[in-house]
């Protein structure tokens, strides 16, 4: 998968797994990668499909509605792509915390729903369930923040708020933060991110 990897000054700390929205690409993550904190390492990923030309994780049949036979086929490439970039650039694979936005928070988070130890941690900007019906792993005490917009057109809030309460059902530790906006990526909602972060990982 087409990738930057920068390396953090702090090895001990969490590598942060950057996955961007539809459209997006490798860069668009990386400085807010740096505002959740600046010593850490970057993997930052491109979606390996394009709808109309714009990259994805994975493919949909209509807006809010996920193919989900590509989604498991791309949530495995993901999850193996992450085991061979750790021994490429030296790190642990299981000290890997995903950041994700739209598009890229749904594959994060179908990859906690999917395979077991996939990630240490996750913050999903405006999340929605990827699947309804997923028989999730062992996820007890995973911590996972979501980000959502009371006013967001493209991922509803009750859809962020399902996915919260899927996850607490198998005994994940998610913290909520909300705000009166769309589905835009707020300054705001970086910086509560930030601190949780800071009170998970660097203690």
């Amino acid at each position: 998968m087409k990738h930057i990897f920068k390396e953090g000054k702090d090895s001990t700390l969490p590598v942060l797994l950057l996955l961007h929205g539809t459209g997006g690409n490798e860069n668009d993550l990386l400085s807010i990668a740096s505002m959740v904190d600046d010593q850490a390492s970057a993997l930052s990923v491109r979606g390996n499909v394009l709808e109309h030309g714009m990259p994805r994780f994975f493919k949909r049949l209509a807006e809010g509605v996920l193919d989900q036979e590509d989604l498991a086929i791309r949530t495995d490439e993901l999850y193996d792509f992450i085991q061979q970039a750790a021994k490429d650039y030296q790190f642990d694979a299981n000290n890997v915390v995903a950041v994700g936005y739209s598009n890229g928070a749904n594959i994060a988070a179908n990859l906690i729903m999917k395979i077991q130890d996939s990630l240490k941690g996750a913050i999903l900007y405006h999340p929605m369930i990827p699947n309804q019906d997923a028989e999730i792993p062992n996820i007890k005490n995973l911590p996972v923040f979501i980000g959502a917009g009371e006013n967001d057109r493209m991922v509803p809030l009750k859809e962020s708020q399902g996915l919260k309460k899927m996850l607490e059902d198998q005994g994940a530790d998610v913290t909520m933060h909300v705000e009166p906006y769309g589905h835009q990526l707020t300054g705001s909602e970086i910086e509560e991110s930030k601190k949780w972060f800071g009170e998970n990982f660097k203690r």
